[in-house]
């Protein structure tokens, strides 16, 4: 107990797992969380003249499931092992802490997400930089690590910038100094754990030696990181350290990428959200159904779906490697058998990336082992296929990646060599070193072999020596070796038998000559899984040195997998090449929405034609509920970000000037944890689009304003309108029901109005869902409600309220209510001169009793 208390005085923050023999211990405070968190009985341990302590266990073997539970409520685990042979110890049994688990530092397969990556961030907030404008302008430096891949990431942001990046990466866990504020953390790391740290952890000067040391460089400049990206190596340094902690054995990290300003497009969590990148709005069991990605990924290998998820997310900012990315998309596009080929030599290619690390960190059983060779076995088929793809285009991508192809022939060939075909779990359960490998491992298995042969001689032996036809030799694990004879053949047992066992339905007995060879086999037995356990791990460690050719040959083929998936997707959907331009304009001839199709009968979706240009940049789309207006703009808004993918799109032809940013405000949703209404959050989504957008952007709004009254929201969006058109002057727009705004078609020179049509047969709506210039007349709200099936009470009720409402018949009543002029008050009392109006039967009057009643209501008018 004091050898754990000083264990876990260093590891107070997490699970502390002792490990005691075959199990698996906690103590005290970690014993009751876990007991309630993984329903484990709660007992004591009698501690001697101390109190009794409470204890829990877990067998070791169910331990990772166990593990599982407990990260994923957001604990650490620490794993404390037996780090010398209970049997050679003296005294008690060192023991150390071997790693510490958290959400964001595990290489466990049932922790990971094949199809996406486990990043843990580091941030930290330095001193403000001036801009040209003389405004200060905090800069973040961030440093993100998946350690399952070995991919390590450095970038340097501004405090606007930081969400965007957190959303995309969405960390598991968060490293900040222990000054930050938790109210203070950008929205996209409020789900992760955070753990703090040191403030002069965060220091580059120290940090750059750190990473230097780490990557054996003299110094950072060979690794592309320069004086300008010191936040970032700050954020590095403390991250390094960090996982060191966590791992005493090491980290296997690749050479960092540094992403800099303007290589990608910006998606921040309301556009990702809107447009359903990755994740549904409709939510359910698999969050990716009715997405772009579950559209786009037709990729064979889990590194192919997380880079394909990378792409998505971070859209490509520069027109040139845009254009590169879809070269190689259209070579594979225009080679069908080449791409066929591939996908096929791909389909038995594991994850070489977390295959690789767990090598380099020495944790690869030997199926996980062999799983990596016979991947790599696969490399060349891969290659070849690429070659086919390539052709004598110049398509650089493919250039390159052939130039750099590396099929790691030798390694392959040594673990397929060296490690049986169906390799076990782990080691010592069944045989994993092949024969033909090492020349003692086979002596030594002749050796048990044969004494299983011997066996079956003793007993043979035996039986003619004694004349006892029944006697048998067996063996278990308490007793060894030993020779069974019935109750009705012990008179004919000889003098050197020993007895050993007495059974129900005889005795067992054992003779110098079978311990002598019990010995022997079981000394072989315990030296051929000492042997095999060498063997491995000498093997292990050779294929752990090349990490660094086997995590890059990982990214070459989620590389050639991501593109040729973009590829089939095209040939299968019908999908064009769009043009990349340098310029404004955004032309998209029959346009569809790739999710919404593809949930549809072919051929029923309804393409639609959208222009934006520099004269032509802003279009209020209105048009009745349930007719399109929210897919037409969401269709938009994905062409024009699969274009800065680098994939096809789906339309019959695709201009698109590069854009700098995707805006999408669509739908409504509150935030009652930070105390938002819906139309507060409406706002500051709109708030964010209004400053952030610049005339290289792309806005897509929906609605704006409704949250609030009438005049309220028309007017906001009136000035939103306009503010876009005027000062932005970007690519907008903007679906309404607020038809008042196609009034300014007349005073904003760049705005056109168009509507998605429907037609009315006998009194029903029929949704064409076509776009067509001009505004909408109404809003078909009540035949949208007889659709979903409202009471023909309500119907009616709403269609006469509708009547008075449009004959403004009701506009008197707000002369009656306090209320503001601008505001409609439906609610009000009614004018007694309507009653009076109402009960008038103008059939049977005369024409004087007309007049003299048009007189009397006249002046009770003018008195009122």
């Amino acid at each position: 107990m004091q050898q754990y208390r000083d264990i876990k005085s260093r590891h107070q923050d997490a699970i502390l797992f002792f490990r005691m023999g075959e199990f698996y211990e906690m103590f005290y405070d970690d014993a009751e969380k876990a007991s309630r968190l993984l329903g484990l009985t709660l007992t004591a341990r009698n501690n001697g003249a101390a109190a009794e302590v409470p204890l829990a266990g877990i067998p070791v073997k169910a331990a990772p499931e166990y593990v599982r539970r407990l990260v994923q409520h957001g604990l650490r685990v620490a794993i404390c092992e037996q780090v010398e042979d209970p049997r050679a110890a003296k005294g008690i049994v060192r023991r150390e802490v071997t790693e510490t688990i958290t959400p964001g530092a595990t290489i466990a397969d049932d922790l990971l997400d094949g199809s996406r990556a486990n990043y843990i961030c580091a941030l930290v907030a330095v001193g403000e930089e001036r801009r040209a404008d003389g405004a200060g302008m905090t800069r973040i430096g961030v440093a993100a690590a998946d350690i399952s891949t070995g991919e390590f990431r450095l970038a340097v942001v501004g405090a606007d910038s930081v969400e965007p990046l957190l959303h995309r990466l969405s960390p598991r866990e968060l490293v900040v100094p222990s000054s930050a504020k938790r109210h203070q953390m950008p929205e996209g790391s409020r789900t992760a754990l955070v753990t703090e740290r040191e403030a002069w952890e965060f220091d580059a000067a120290a940090a750059r030696d750190d990473l230097a040391r780490h990557f054996g460089v003299h110094g950072l400049d060979g690794l592309g990181i320069g004086a300008d990206d010191a936040p970032a190596v700050g954020a590095a340094g403390a991250l390094l350290r960090y996982l060191k902690e966590l791992q005493p054995s090491g980290v296997s990290l690749s050479r960092p990428i540094v992403e800099r300003a303007g290589g990608v497009l910006p998606i921040d969590e309301m556009t990702r959200r809107n447009l359903e990148l990755v994740e549904s709005l409709r939510g359910g069991s698999d969050g990716a159904a009715g997405t772009l990605i579950d559209v786009l990924d037709r990729t064979a290998t889990p590194m192919g779906a997380r880079l394909l998820r990378q792409w998505v997310l971070a859209p490509l900012a520069d027109r040139r490697a845009i254009d590169a990315r879809l070269d190689a998309v259209e070579r594979f596009y225009r080679t069908p058998l080449a791409r066929a080929a591939l996908r096929a030599a791909l389909d038995g290619v594991r994850d070489l990336e977390r295959l690789a690390t767990k090598a380099a960190l020495g944790r690869s059983t030997p199926r996980e082992l062999r799983a990596l060779g016979a991947s790599l076995a696969r490399l060349p088929s891969v290659r070849d296929a690429l070659k086919d793809a390539a052709g004598a285009s110049s398509a650089s991508v493919l250039d390159d990646l052939l130039r750099d192809w590396d099929d790691c022939a030798e390694i392959a060939a040594e673990i397929e060599r060296t490690v049986v075909a169906e390799a076990p779990i782990a080691l010592g359960e069944e045989p994993t070193i092949a024969a033909g490998v090492d020349a003692e491992l086979d002596d030594l298995r002749a050796l048990r072999d044969g004494g299983r042969d011997s066996i079956a001689r003793i007993q043979a032996d035996e039986r003619q020596r004694t004349g006892i036809q029944s006697l048998k030799v067996g063996f278990n694990r308490v007793f060894g070796y030993y020779i069974e004879v019935t109750k009705s053949n012990l008179h004919l047992v000889p003098p050197d038998y020993q007895r050993r066992q007495t059974i129900t339905n005889g005795e067992r007995f054992v003779t110098p000559a079978l311990k002598a060879h019990e010995e022997r086999v079981l000394t072989a037995s315990e030296r051929i899984e000492q042997r095999e356990r060498e063997i491995f791990d000498a093997l292990r460690g050779r294929v752990g040195k090349d990490v660094a050719r086997l995590h890059a040959m990982a990214r070459a083929a989620a590389t050639a997998d991501t593109l040729s998936a973009l590829a089939e997707v095209a040939a299968r959907e019908g999908y064009v090449r769009p043009t990349l331009t340098d310029g404004f304009t955004l032309r998209i001839n029959a346009g569809r929405h790739p999710v919404v199709e593809r949930m549809m009968p072919r051929d029923k979706f309804v393409p639609n034609d959208v222009v934006l240009e520099a004269d032509a940049r802003v279009v209020i789309l209105t048009g009745p509920n349930m007719a399109g207006k929210s897919t037409i703009l969401r269709q938009v808004g994905l062409i024009v970000l699969m274009a800065h993918v680098g994939s096809f799109v789906p339309a019959s032809a695709a201009e698109v000037g590069v854009v700098d940013r995707i805006f999408t405000r669509v739908g409504a949703s509150d935030n009652l944890a930070r105390g938002q209404s819906t139309f507060m959050v409406e706002m500051a989504e709109t708030s964010a689009i209004l400053h952030t957008a610049t005339a290289r952007s792309l806005v897509l709004l929906d609605e704006i304003g409704r949250g609030t009254s009438t005049y309220d929201g028309v007017s906001i969006a009136w000035a939103v309108t306009e503010h876009l058109h005027n000062a932005t002057r970007c690519k907008t727009i903007f679906a309404t029901h607020y038809h008042e705004l196609t009034q300014l078609a007349n005073d904003l020179a760049a705005l056109r109005n168009f509507n998605v049509a429907v037609r009315e047969v006998d009194n029903r709506i029929l949704f064409v869902h076509r776009l067509e210039p001009g505004g909408a007349d109404r809003s078909y709200g009540i035949e949208v409600g007889r659709l979903a099936g409202l009471p023909p009470a309500v119907l009616e009720r709403a269609k006469r309220v509708l009547h008075l409402l449009e004959s403004e018949q009701l506009s008197g009543a707000r002369q009656a209510t306090p209320a503001p002029a601008d505001q409609l008050a439906l609610f009000a009392p009614r004018n007694p001169l309507l009653d009076r109006l109402a009960g008038i039967d103008v059939e049977s009057m005369t024409p004087v009793q007309a007049l003299a009643l048009l007189e009397e209501l006249s002046k009770q008018a003018r008195d009122a």
